[in-house]
């Protein structure tokens, strides 16, 4: 895709405040994911809901890396896929059929973040999945859901199935795929897959010592789980965020452009 430059007071003057606000921390959750190395080229997906348009979400624009995204050059689209805000930009609609399921059933799916990081992609081809032999894993563990591998996301007859294996919980791991969370916003959906992708990197390196693991008793993963609600929301998103922001504004200014 050749970077085309949208103006920024174009986009800002047809949307509301409320809406400007979700596209920067969009685009600064695409650029962290980049940071962070989670990025697979152009081939995995962010999306948010507009505030005030229930059926309308930000994605990005198909072929542009994460770390070039800025507030203005996100995709305004419906549950379709269709554009409802003219843009030159194009999306992939496939990309879409995860997300455009998720945001559909559930009220609370703000932000859909799914990222094929190879630390998850590992953990997600193993039979057992996330084991409980970290602080971080409980945190997972604790709202955590397991989908099976179905092929290439592009068939809308395996929705049904994704979300009903997701169901009302906070992070899913697509078998042999990756890893997705879901969050009130931008800021939340991100810290759950910093969570996420930490208990998978620490797990491939605990197995690689080649040493018995030893994992946390089911007492205490019993009484996570139990708290489910309380530890699987808010899990100080707000307090990391203005940081994480900071660190793109030294490292990769402009995603509020």
């Amino acid at each position: 895709m050749k970077a085309t430059r949208v103006g920024v007071s174009a986009v800002r003057q047809q949307v509301s405040a409320a809406e400007w606000d979700v596209r920067v921390d969009l685009a600064a959750a695409y650029r962290l994911v980049a940071l962070f190395g989670w990025d697979d080229l152009v081939f995995t997906h962010i999306s948010a809901r507009v505030p005030g348009a229930e059926r309308h979400f930000l994605i990005n624009p198909y072929g542009m890396m994460f770390d070039e995204i800025t507030a203005s050059s996100l995709v305004k689209i419906d549950l379709g896929g269709a554009k409802v805000l003219e843009s030159p930009y194009e999306i992939n609609p496939a990309g879409f059929t995860i997300h455009g399921c998720i945001h559909a059933a559930r009220e609370d799916a703000h932000c859909v973040m799914h990222v094929h990081s190879p630390n998850g992609v590992a953990v997600s081809a193993q039979r057992e999945g996330v084991l409980p032999i970290s602080q971080q894993s409980l945190f997972v563990l604790a709202s955590l859901a397991y989908h099976d591998y179905e092929g290439v996301a592009l068939n809308a007859a395996e929705q049904p199935r994704l979300i009903g294996d997701l169901g009302d919980k906070s992070y899913l791991m697509l078998r042999n795929h990756g890893l997705l969370t879901v969050g009130a916003s931008p800021a939340e959906a991100f810290l759950y897959m910093y969570l996420f992708e930490t208990t998978c990197t620490i797990q491939l390196r605990a197995q690689s010592g080649g040493k018995q693991l030893i994992p946390i008793s089911d007492s205490i993963l019993g009484g996570i789980r139990a708290a489910a609600a309380q530890v699987t929301r808010g899990q100080g998103s707000a307090l990391v965020w203005p940081g994480l922001l900071r660190r793109l504004d030294r490292l990769n200014p402009g995603y509020g452009d």
